[in-house]
């Protein structure tokens, strides 16, 4: 068996009831849930029996999400099942920085906090909207993009690509798309995500980052892939913050990560939080991988009987 990696789900993925049998079972979820309750009080009701609309608010997506998308990965490393590789979409990159070693648990989610309020502060400056788009060239498309004023912005496999951008423009973008009989689909998320809209939340996140009295950034245990660049994480210190931060108004280029991912030995892709989106771009990207999803205790311990005896 090659390496394996380890992928964590990004927003539009999260649903009320996320994780709760691992919360209940597996005792490392357990006791860092209740960690990430006293930094934050009232993220499990939210999770657990919180409306779509609550959780679709960014301030209250991303803390959630992130406990959702660790606790795949802390039942896979409880079980023996560790990973060579990390890869985050967008808010999964926040836990991918947990699981590569550059940031403790408390402190990935004391940034994810901070992340969410500044990117919700972003959005509600700008509504705004996301379409995955299907099936189109992606040079038609970029320059559709330019025409309607909107941004491509996710590159996730062969085939589809993310449009974001401000909601009026967006929906003059739809009706051409409309016209033109493409096949788009709108994302569960609240704004306009990986564009120059989010240039506030990055700016605000560096500065976060530098304050220096918070977070302590290590070097990388295992190559975590970066949405940015498509490589592993800098070791530099100042870098791994531009990185960061840049990140929520940069494009994520998916696509390019997993090939990468391939290119250096990684042949077996555990998606770890709520959703299978991740595992459907592997299959389209990635030609004879291997394909696994761990959000509750059933997946779980299907991973384990297939990879637990090499691990």
């Amino acid at each position: 068996m090659g390496k394996i990696a380890f992928l964590f789900a990004g927003q539009g993925s999260q649903y009320p009831g996320m994780t709760k049998d691992l919360f209940e079972s597996v005792p490392e979820v357990h006791d860092f849930y209740g960690v990430a309750e006293a930094i934050r009080p009232g993220t499990l009701t939210q999770m657990f029996s919180g409306s779509e609309d609550e959780l679709r608010k960014t301030e209250n997506t991303q803390p959630c999400l992130f406990l959702a998308d660790l606790a795949g990965a802390l039942a896979l490393i409880r079980n023996g099942i560790k990973p060579d590789a990390v890869a985050g979409f967008s808010l999964g990159e926040v836990v991918a920085l947990t699981a590569s070693g550059i940031l403790t648990k408390q402190d990935a989610f004391k940034l994810v906090c901070k992340r969410g309020k500044f990117m919700q502060k972003s959005a509600e400056a700008v509504t705004g909207s996301m379409f995955a788009v299907m099936r189109m060239d992606n040079d038609e498309l970029k320059e559709l993009c330019k025409e309607y004023e909107v941004y491509p912005v996710n590159f996730n496999c062969p085939g589809q690509t993310v449009v974001s951008g401000e909601k009026s423009r967006m929906e003059k973008f739809k009706e051409k798309l409309t016209e033109l009989k493409a096949r788009f689909v709108e994302l569960p998320v609240g704004g306009a995500f990986h564009t120059p809209y989010m240039e506030g939340a990055a700016e605000n996140l560096k500065k976060e980052l530098k304050s220096g009295k918070i977070y302590n950034l290590n070097q990388p245990e295992i190559p975590l892939y970066a949405n940015k660049t498509a490589e592993p994480y800098s070791n530099d210190e100042e870098e791994m913050i531009s990185t960061i931060s840049d990140q929520v108004k940069s494009s994520v280029k998916w696509e390019e990560t997993l090939n990468n991912m391939a290119r250096d030995g990684v042949d077996t892709f555990i998606e770890c939080g709520p959703g299978k989106a991740l595992s459907g771009f592997v299959k389209r990207t990635v030609e004879g991988a291997k394909i696994y999803n761990v959000y509750n205790m059933e997946s779980l311990q299907k991973v384990i009987e297939e990879l637990g005896k090499d691990a």
